[in-house]
Order: C-alpha cells, then sequence, then structure tokens
C-alpha cells in the first residue's frame, strides 16, 4: 500500500518537471553567484544559547491539516527573529503543507538567521533552486532515498555553501546519516512513513550519534517541559512549528519554550 510519504515523493518528482526548462539550471547558477555566503545553520545552533528554536513557517500538515493557513510569511518570520529564534524554517511544499518557494525570497532581504528550506529534495535541480532561492540549508529525509542519491545531494549541497539538516527517524537510517558524512542531525519523533509518534526517539538515538554532529529533535514539541525533558538527556537543539502557529501569539510562544 503506498504511504503518504511515497505520494508526497512522486508528486515531488511530476512537480520537479519545471525546473528542467531550457536555460533554468544556468539561471539558478547566476543567481547564486550574486549572493552572499549562506549563513551556517550548524553554527547558528552550536553557538545558541540552550535551547537552540530552529522556528518554522507552516501553514498546513498532511497529518493535521490547515494549522494556520493564512499567516504571513515575513511577518511570522520577523516575529520569530524579535523573540529568540536561532534560525527560521521555512515549509516550500505547495500541495501537502500550502508553502511556496517564493516565501525564501520574500523572507531572506529582512533576515540575519540562517534559513532552512524544508521540502522533499529528491533531485539536484532542486538544490541549485534551493541555493537560488536564497536558503543557508536543506532537508534531506533518509527514508525518501537510497544512500547513493542521499550522498550525492549532500555533495552538491556542500559544494554549493550550503548545508544539509538530515532527517532521520530510526537506528538504521541514523547509521545512513552517518555514513554518508552528515554534520547536522535531525531525529523526528514522528515516523513519516506511518505518522506513528515516539517522543523518546531522540533520547534513545543521540547516545550513538558522535559528539561533533549537530542534532535537532522535532515533533510533537509544545511545551517548555517537553523541551526541559529532551535537554536533561542531552538535546540542545529542537525544530518546533505547529505549537508556534497554532498559538495565536508566536513570539510569546517562542519565548515560553526557550525558557524565557
Amino acid at each position: 500500500m503506498t504511504n503518504i510519504l511515497d505520494r508526497i515523493i512522486a508528486d515531488k518528482v511530476r512537480e520537479n518537471v519545471r525546473l528542467f526548462g531550457p536555460g533554468r539550471l544556468q539561471e539558478f547558477q547566476a543567481r547564486i553567484a550574486g549572493q552572499p555566503r549562506p549563513r551556517s545553520l550548524k553554527a547558528a545552533l552550536d553557538q545558541a544559547p540552550t535551547p537552540a528554536i530552529i522556528a518554522e513557517i507552516k501553514r498546513a500538515s498532511p497529518s493535521k491539516g490547515p494549522l494556520a493557513p493564512d499567516l504571513d510569511p515575513l511577518a511570522l518570520a520577523l516575529e520569530y527573529q524579535a523573540h529568540g529564534a536561532a534560525a527560521i524554517s521555512v515549509l516550500t511544499e505547495q500541495n501537502y503543507f500550502q508553502g511556496s518557494p517564493d516565501f525564501i525570497v520574500r523572507l531572506r532581504p529582512h533576515l540575519h538567521l540562517p534559513i532552512l528550506r524544508k521540502d522533499f529534495i529528491v533531485e539536484m535541480i532542486q538544490v541549485y533552486e534551493s541555493a537560488a532561492l536564497g536558503a543557508d540549508a536543506l532537508l534531506l529525509i533518509v527514508a525518501a532515498l537510497p544512500m547513493g542519491a542521499l550522498r550525492a545531494l549532500l555533495l552538491l549541497t556542500q559544494s554549493l555553501g550550503l548545508e544539509a539538516l538530515v532527517e532521520v527517524a530510526s537506528r538504521e537510517e541514523l547509521q545512513v546519516a552517518l555514513d554518508i558524512g552528515a554534520t547536522l542531525i535531525g531525529i523526528n519523533h514522528r515516523n513519516l512513513r506511518t505518522f506513528e509518534m515516539n517522543m523518546n526517539r531522540a533520547i534513545e538515538l543521540l547516545p550513538l550519534i558522535p559528539p561533533e554532529v549537530t542534532v535537532v529533535a522535532a515533533s510533537g514539541l509544545h511545551t517548555r517541559a517537553d523541551l526541559a525533558r529532551l535537554e536533561a538527556a542531552g538535546l540542545k537543539a529542537f525544530l518546533i512549528g505547529e505549537s508556534l502557529v497554532k498559538s495565536g501569539q508566536p513570539g510569546a510562544k517562542l519565548r515560553e519554550l526557550l525558557g524565557s
């Protein structure tokens, strides 16, 4: 039976056809050449006070449906930046998350924080597109691709000066991330194939990860107590979207999660 991740990736491959038009790669390369050096997401997380929070701009999700369909990406990003976010995550997938690549273009001139592009990156041309949009980092999902493809995408990402947050949800996926040389690993408490949640997953996998690798816990984090529990186990960085966009006061909610 086809699961949601397989459906999203199949749709993404069809959507990516638009990126292969005549001159598109050259267009992306020209835009990249004219941009300033990308900001380091890893450094921003490593140097931020604990907890370091990547605050996410997220209008909807496949599991929860609309979350904040009318949110203004720029206004929200500026609110996150003003209230202590270490970085900004931007959902750019359109069909399931109501995002847009244009969000990054709109945000980039106004932010000094690193921008993480969250989408389903499955082809090289999307890496060039991400850099051309102005993203500083992008998401690679181990469950979405074979190891060889992941390694190639990671190497291209790094060659363009960007970083990759490599997402895992099991011990086996973690080993793949380490084997391809990931230095920034996201542990998702939600299994993207089944949507099963395991709020101990980050705690269980953290001891298997070398100390020089920056680890980000994601999904199911709603309260200061949720973060404190993971911090006590050694986690320092977190990616949070749903609880912020649904709060009604995302800046205040962010400061609550930061403990300030």
